[in-house]
Parts: C-alpha cells; structure tokens; sequence
C-alpha cells in the first residue's frame, strides 16, 4: 500500500502528532525521515527495505554512507539525511554535554563524557585533550583516525595542539574497535613516550585512556609506572 492510500489519520506524520513519537513502529519513523519513495517503490517499501538490510535496528547506527547508498532508492540526499539523524541521536543520548571549561576530575569522568565520540566506530580514533591548571577542558583535537590494528600519532602534534591553547596539561584518549580495551605493547611504548615529552616540555600527559562502548582502560589508574 502507497501511503497516500492510508488513511490519513493511519499515516505516520499524523499518528506521531497525535499519538507521540514513541507510538510509531521503527518503519514509520524511517519513513518519516525519508519523506519520499521511488517511481517502483513506496517510501514504506522504502522503510523496509531499509530495516532488511540493516537485519536489526541497532545495525543501522553502524551504516556507512556508501553502505546506504547501495540501497536501490536511497541517494546521496537520503544518505546524508539519515547519518545526520543517527549522528545527532548519539550526541543528544550518548554526549555528557563536554564543553569547554568543563571540569573532568578523574579517568571515568572522562570517559564518561567523551564515549559517544567512539560510539560504533570501526577504526581508531586518537583524541587529546587539552586542560588549563584548573582541569578545566580548553579543547579537544581528534588528531588522528586510522585502520581498525593501528593508530600512528607523532608526539609533536599532541604538544602542538597543547601550545596553541596554552595547556597545562593533556589526557589522550582512543578507541579500540575490537572490544578489548588492554593496551597493546605499541600503546604502552607510545605511551611513555608522550609522557617523557611532556615531563620535558613541562606539559604533563596526566593519563591516556583506552575505550570501547562499554569498558575503559586508564594508564594512570593501572600501570605502576605510569608517573606524572
């Protein structure tokens, strides 16, 4: 059935109108936000297709732009409707509200507050950030996204960043996609690295964290010889 066949009071516009949003089943909502079908398919038959492939709802937040578009009906436009969609899901329930000047006092405060940044992602994604003698947070950098076994940063963009704002300190953090957030023996090495380094440039590294969606691993909290 077309959805101009539907009653309009049936239609998915007017029963979230005037039922609620959390009324409507997840095909009515896609259906909503693709607003549109095709010559040969509804936006409804649109919706589902949508759902098959993705197999399961939780999948579609995992979905790539290119992924999205190999779906007979979705162009470039419905594509990018839809990863901003999803995109501004996770900020709204997966953000802590991280702003500047926020104070992040410990290892899980901060992972707390920044694991939406790693929510679902299938590479590496180095972040610093950058605090001034208060543990306030001045900025965050993504300085580098790399394939799903390897994460390369070079030390002087890490204090690079720091300088343009004038740190005072700094807390690395990345993901490992794979689930198992102990550090790999190239994470420890770089590790200390950045945190020698720091004890030179008098900008200390006071932790590097290591998170997937439901776990983190704190140098500072775990390694002995992890001494600012």
């Amino acid at each position: 059935m077309k959805l101009l066949e539907i009653p309009i009071n049936e239609r998915p516009r007017e029963r979230l109108i005037n039922e609620g949003c959390d009324k409507l089943s997840n095909e009515e909502l896609l259906s909503i936000i693709l607003k549109t079908g095709t010559k040969n398919k509804s936006v409804k038959d649109l919706s589902l297709e949508l759902l098959k492939q993705c197999k399961n709802i939780n999948n579609l937040k995992n979905m790539s732009f290119e992924q999205l578009l190999n779906i007979r009906g979705i162009g470039k436009v419905k594509a990018i409707e839809l990863l901003a969609t999803i995109e501004l899901g996770k900020r709204i329930f997966l953000n802590n509200n991280v702003k500047n000047n926020k104070r992040l006092t410990s290892s899980k405060d901060i992972w707390e507050a920044t694991k939406y940044l790693f929510y679902g992602k299938k590479q590496e994604y180095f972040y610093c950030l950058y605090f001034n003698n208060k543990q306030e947070l001045i900025e965050r950098k993504l300085l580098f996204m790399g394939t799903i076994n390897r994460s390369i940063v070079h030390p002087r963009e890490v204090f690079k960043e720091a300088y343009l704002h004038s740190a005072s300190s700094i807390v690395c953090i990345h993901n490992h996609p794979s689930g198992d957030v102990n550090p790999s023996r190239e994470d420890i090495n770089f590790t200390r690295s950045l945190v020698e380094i720091g004890k030179i440039q008098g900008i200390p590294v006071v932790d590097h964290i290591i998170v997937s969606d439901n776990n983190y691993y704190s140098f500072y909290e775990n390694d002995n010889n992890f001494i600012i």
